[in-house]
């Protein structure tokens, strides 16, 4: 007689069914989500490229002096209107060598030394007014977005703001205070904090409109509406839940921000109306080399291009913050 199979019970078919839908293989550790951030954020070339030019100009503007001691503002008229060393490879009677490898302006002033001193003077105004910008744009979008009674009172004064005419606003103010700040803190230091206050009190507007779309939206979401019913403060529920999660546009519109700031003081000094003559930052390198850009081409292209790469640098920087912060995004 054949053994007739006996049925498996209800339960020792529930464990085969679920022994078959496990994974076979060992579960991976869970990822961190700032490794998937650069992850991603390195897949874009332009921002790596952006980041480590940032990195590199900030770094050779700060302990570039220690390096080339040279102090830019010495005048050297026996030395004057050297040429780049560069210019060797084509011209063998340049007047050019090793000893000032970019040049030496009409008072024989070493350009190299203006271009380190010129970018520590550019980049801590970009970096303080776009900090400066920053922290009122994130204030103001935090409290319109949050706050519904002040919505509209800030976000009328956002729109005020945006419709002034910026240039024109920036020279009246440098008229009216520059005499005052430079009484109080010297031809430089007045300057330095004159410029930086207009740029940052000029440039918070879109980072405000930007961050109080984000709150507006997180607001309502259930992580919110939850910790709004068992009684957590306003103050608490914004420190806590709603700042953390519009770090993204926040970092994004930072590096906006600096890219924007860099290029107004470049347009102010060249313009003439930001720190002294005798006081180098990229754009005074440029309205002094104007009146020789025939001669002396050179001497308008340095500056340019450290200005333009900055910029573009910030730019892309920017681009891949954006891509990698946004989750939507990162997976593609």
């Amino acid at each position: 007689m054949t053994e007739q199979a006996i049925p498996a019970s209800p339960v020792e078919a529930d464990i085969e069914v679920f022994g078959a839908l496990t994974d076979k293989e060992p579960q991976k550790p869970p990822r961190s989500q700032w490794k998937d951030v650069w992850d991603q954020f390195r897949k874009h070339k332009g921002a790596v490229f952006g980041g480590g030019f940032l990195i590199f100009i900030t770094l050779g503007v700060i302990f570039g002096p220690w390096l080339w001691d040279i102090d830019p503002k010495t005048l050297d008229i026996r030395n004057k209107n050297w040429r780049p060393v560069y210019t060797l490879l084509w011209d063998d009677t340049a007047k050019a060598g090793w000893l000032h490898p970019f040049g030496t302006d009409q008072l024989g002033r070493d350009i190299l030394a203006q271009m380190i001193a010129g970018g520590r003077v550019s980049m801590a105004v970009g970096w303080l007014a776009m900090g400066l910008a920053l922290l009122i744009g994130t204030a103001i979008g935090v409290l319109s977005g949050y706050f519904k009674r002040l919505d509209f009172l800030l976000m009328r004064f956002t729109d005020l703001v945006l419709s002034l005419p910026i240039l024109p606003l920036t020279l009246l103010a440098v008229t009216l205070f520059r005499q005052p700040l430079n009484s109080r803190f010297g031809p430089e230091g007045g300057m330095f904090i004159l410029i930086v206050g207009i740029i940052g009190l000029t440039s918070w507007m879109q980072t405000a409109r930007i961050v109080r779309g984000d709150i507006l939206a997180l607001k309502e979401r259930e992580f919110i509406l939850a910790a709004r019913s068992i009684g957590t403060k306003s103050g608490k529920i914004i420190r806590r839940h709603l700042l953390p999660n519009v770090i993204s546009p926040i970092m994004v519109s930072a590096t906006l921000g600096l890219a924007t700031a860099i290029i107004t003081e470049s347009a102010l000094s060249f313009l003439g109306v930001g720190f002294p003559s005798d006081y180098p930052t990229w754009g005074k390198l440029l309205a002094d080399a104007v009146q020789r850009m025939q001669d002396y081409p050179e001497r308008v292209l340095l500056p340019g291009i450290a200005i333009s790469l900055t910029v573009l640098s910030v730019n892309y920087l920017g681009d891949g913050l954006r891509d990698a912060l946004d989750p939507r995004i990162r997976g593609r």
